[in-house]
């Protein structure tokens, strides 16, 4: 199976992929058996051997790219986790509304974006223009949820509110699961 993909990383992230001494880099390429080379601001992906994961690779390193540490993209490595990328530039129209929305979503030393990933059970990461969330699959699609109600004018206490009652329900449930043996 022949295996190429190119990524466009800002160059600031650069650093972050390839890692103290080329550590991250080696990290990859053992972990998922690829290649991977660099040139400028380009990450080129390959691989020709059928026990790669080129994919997850490719993911992996995206999550680098959009401002995840290593440690938070490594929850993508097992499979179990996701990631979804949100275009702010979809949702505004002009640069200062580009600047106010991130400033909903982060909140006050960070406060608004480590709410959503407490009740959530995410990690969120917001760089440049993109919202990026790591997570299970029902999880990111909740956190997704909350992000596009601030970015809509919703009330951070509503948005909370919102989520820490999903998060009853679903504990709720998951206690009637294990009283029942299900």
């Amino acid at each position: 199976m022949e295996f190429e993909r190119v990524l466009r990383v800002s160059k600031d992230r650069l650093g972050v992929i390839i890692g103290s001494g080329g550590s991250q880099k080696a990290f990859i390429e053992k972990t998922f058996k690829v290649k991977v080379t660099f040139n400028g601001g380009l990450v080129k992906i390959e691989s020709s051997d059928n026990k790669s994961d080129p994919v997850t690779a490719t993911a992996y390193i995206e999550a680098l790219a959009r401002g995840f540490s290593p440690y938070s993209a490594s929850d993508l490595i097992d499979g179990r986790a996701v990631m979804m990328e949100l275009d702010l530039r979809d949702y505004v129209s002009t640069k200062n509304s580009l600047v106010r929305i991130r400033g909903r979503l982060i909140g006050t030393n960070g406060s608004a974006r480590s709410k959503i990933e407490q009740l959530t059970e995410t990690k969120i990461s917001i760089y440049g223009d993109h919202v990026s969330i790591i997570g299970k699959p029902d999880n990111v699609k909740l956190s997704a949820d909350a992000v596009k109600d601030l970015i809509m004018g919703s009330r951070h206490a509503s948005v909370f509110a919102k989520l820490e009652r999903h998060r009853s329900t679903m504990k709720k449930d998951r206690l009637k699961l294990w009283e029942t043996g299900v």
